[in-house]
This record gives C-alpha cells, sequence and structure tokens, in this order.
C-alpha cells in the first residue's frame, strides 16, 4: 500500500504568516521561530564546530569569472540591466542549454535573467498558482518550495521520496496529482537526498502532468554537479517542453552563491508570465555579475567535469567518516549533500542529535524533518543531512570528528 498524499493547506491569512507555516517556521505557540539552519549555525558559532549544514561553499568561484565582474564594474556597467538580463546573458543561457541539452530557447523571448533561482521559483509560482489550486511537490522538499507555495495561498501536496535512493514510489505520485494539480515544482537534482531522478521517473511526471494539464517548474541548480548519473532537463522529454519552465543558477556551478544570478527558460507564454510578476520583485539585478556569468557559461567542458570530480572527492572523504561514525550513509548521486540514517547507533530523533552534535563531535548538520510535512517528518525522523561543499582539509578534519561519535554517545 502506498501512503496517501500529504497535503497542507494555507489556514493563516496574512502573507507573511502563511509563508512562515510553509516552511515550518511556526513555533507550537505560534510565534514565529527561527530557521533550522539558523538554530545549527548558532550552535556551531558557540560550540566552535565545523558547520555542514547550510549548503554554500567556502572557497571562492573561478577568478577568471571574478576578474570579469571587476573589469565590467571599472567599465561603468553599474546601473539597472534590462528587465529580461543583459542580451550577452540570455544569449549564453540559451547557449548553455543548446550546447548540453539540445534546447534550443530563443534568447529574446524564451529567457530571463533572475535574482538567482529562488526569484525565478516565486516569479513562476506566484503567476500560476492560486488560492485553490494545489502546487506539487516531492518529500523532503527544499523549505523555500514550502514558503513560496504558502505565499501564493496555494495548497502543498507532496509525494514521498523513500530511502534509501530516495526515489518516488509511483503509486503514491500518481495518487498525489488531481484535478486541482496547477504546478508540479521539481527539484532534481535533488536537495536535500541527492537523487538523480532518471528518465523513467521524469517521463512519468510528464505523463500525469500532461493528464492533468499542470505546469511543471523544474529547479536545476546542480545541473552539473553528478556524481555517474547523467542530469536529464525535464524540458528534454518528448512533450514536455511546452509545458516546462526550466530554472538554473550560476550560484552552485560556479561557487558564486552571493552574487544571486540565475535564470529561467521555457515557452514563451510561460516566461512571459513569469517576467510579468518577476519585473516587479526586483526588476533586475548584479548588473556586471551577469556579465561576469556570460564568461562563465563558456568554459570548455573539460571545466564543468572538473567541478562535479572535484565535489565526488570531497563526498567520498566526508561519508568515509560518516560511515566510521557508525551512520548509515546514503552515497548521493548529486548536489552538495549526504544523507545518513542513525538508527544503527540507536536514535530515532535525528532533529535532537542535531542539538547535541556540536558539542558532541564539533560539527554541524541539519535534521531531514525540517524538509517535511508532519507524515513525512515522521517518515524521516531519524535522517540527518551533511554539506560537503567545503574545503577538502575542512572536510578531512570534520570526518575525524565524526569518527569518534559512537564512543561519545
Amino acid at each position: 500500500m502506498h501512503p496517501p498524499r500529504e497535503v497542507s493547506t494555507p489556514m493563516a491569512t496574512a502573507p507573511w504568516h502563511r509563508a512562515a507555516l510553509g516552511a515550518n517556521l511556526l513555533a507550537p505557540d505560534g510565534g514565529l521561530g527561527v530557521t533550522i539552519f539558523e538554530e545549527m549555525t548558532t550552535l556551531a558559532v558557540q560550540t566552535g564546530a565545523i558547520n555542514l549544514g547550510q549548503g554554500f561553499p567556502d572557497e571562492d568561484g573561478p577568478l577568471e569569472i571574478r576578474e570579469a565582474a571587476r573589469a565590467a564594474i571599472a567599465a561603468g556597467a553599474n546601473q539597472y540591466a534590462p528587465g529580461k538580463g543583459i542580451p550577452e546573458l540570455r544569449e549564453a543561457v540559451a547557449a548553455h542549454q543548446r550546447r548540453f541539452y539540445g534546447l534550443s530557447p530563443d534568447p529574446a523571448t524564451e529567457v530571463i535573467i533572475t535574482t538567482g533561482a529562488t526569484e525565478a521559483i516565486a516569479a513562476s509560482l506566484l503567476a500560476f498558482a492560486g488560492p485553490g489550486d494545489e502546487v506539487l511537490t516531492l518529500e523532503p522538499f527544499y523549505d523555500s518550495y514550502g514558503a513560496l507555495i504558502g505565499l501564493c495561498g496555494a495548497t502543498h501536496v507532496t509525494a514521498p521520496l523513500l530511502a534509501p535512493d530516495f526515489m518516488p514510489d509511483m503509486a503514491a505520485l500518481e495518487a498525489a496529482f488531481s484535478e486541482r494539480t496547477k504546478v508540479v515544482l521539481l527539484n532534481n537534482p535533488h536537495n536535500p537526498t541527492g537523487a538523480v531522478f532518471p528518465r523513467e521517473v521524469l517521463q512519468k511526471i510528464v505523463e500525469l502532468a500532461a493528464r492533468h494539464n499542470s505546469i511543471i517548474v523544474s529547479d536545476e541548480v546542480y545541473e552539473h554537479l553528478t556524481f555517474g548519473a547523467r542530469h536529464i532537463p525535464v524540458a528534454s522529454l518528448p512533450t514536455a517542453a511546452e509545458r516546462t519552465i526550466t530554472i538554473s543558477s550560476a550560484g552552485k556551478t560556479f561557487s558564486l552563491t552571493g552574487w544571486k544570478i540565475g535564470w529561467l527558460t521555457g515557452p514563451e507564454e510561460l516566461v512571459s508570465a513569469a517576467r510579468t510578476v518577476k519585473q516587479f520583485l526586483t526588476y533586475s539585478s548584479g548588473t556586471p555579475f551577469q556579465q561576469a556569468i556570460t564568461a562563465g557559461l563558456a568554459f570548455p567542458d573539460s571545466f564543468f567535469a572538473g567541478i562535479a570530480a572535484n565535489l565526488k572527492a570531497k563526498r567520498d572523504i566526508l561519508t568515509e567518516g560518516l560511515r566510521a561514525a557508525g551512520f548509515n550513509v546514503f552515497s548521493p548521486q548529486g548536489t552538495y549533500f549526504v544523507n545518513v540514517d542513525t538508527e544503527p547507533l540507536g536514535i530515532t530523533d535525528a532533529v535532537d542529535l542535531a542539538r547535541r552534535l556540536p558539542k558532541l563531535v564539533g560539527v554541524a548538520a541539519i535534521p531531514v524533518p525540517v524538509f517535511c510535512h508532519p507524515e513525512g517528518a515522521e517518515r524521516t525522523r531519524s535522517l540527518l543531512r551533511f554539506a560537503f561543499c567545503k574545503r577538502t582539509e575542512v572536510l578531512e578534519e570534520a570526518a575525524g570528528r565524526l569518527a569518534k561519535l559512537s564512543g561519545r554517545l
């Protein structure tokens, strides 16, 4: 028997309250709590722990791109970019899609540049989903999805991803769709599980979306960070392009998360709708950074292969330490993150362990239940997520500390 679909309907009236509820930010008394990231970061600072909670690199991206940004600033590229993004970057995004995936979006009408992937997701959801609609995600889900769905006033429906490979239960996936499913919000490669979905999973999502006349919004920010598994954009599948918005960004690929340069591609009618909303969010941003990322997208194939190989080596360093700690490790196929099960250590409450871990061994992590609705939180209650997008020496130190965990419980 597959589990019933899990539904979170926003009951609050204030938009901020719906966003907080969707992101699991409301305290039991109804007050506004802090994010788990803030809580774990505070604990890491207080204890001097290595923070493997939040997924951002601790070293800068390629010097050539950073120098290009400096040059653009010096040359006067410091005023508003066009609302759609500078033409050079839109052309570079289109060329990237053609080069890697055989897709050919028109840079004039089917590509817009956004303030990171988060704005692209927000613009897409606000453009298409509202009260009475349902937005379907896989679960666990990146926390901003819940917040943005709540902000729209739509109902958040989930379908579970199941350990050890975190593939969807196909019967549960099908049951999660309904006549109200307006948007399927897909994340592939997937945060927080590290899964990279194969063609048959993606094709099933496309078939179900077509059956229910749903739009697919596909967050593919980890597209170049896969380890053996090949990333397949959902828009490249038969019949998918006409209903799919594809989103990515420079932050993860080039380790420049603070620049907040993202993009959105798709058919003109969907892109135009998202752009209508986007122009009243930030309008435009990062003019010199847009110019610099144009250069980055033209890097040779060897660069993109190299960043994946480097990250895979870092994954392996951390997973060795996690296994030595006694965890059951679910080795990821992509992204910055590895998940572990704490049950082999006799621990069934990952939230409690996450709060104790910085003091126990000097490493901070994020409990997976915070990325879930209540039923999903129960299903994942013993899972922890660690980020390995850090310097090699930091990961080696963290692995050594983690290896001592079982003796300190």
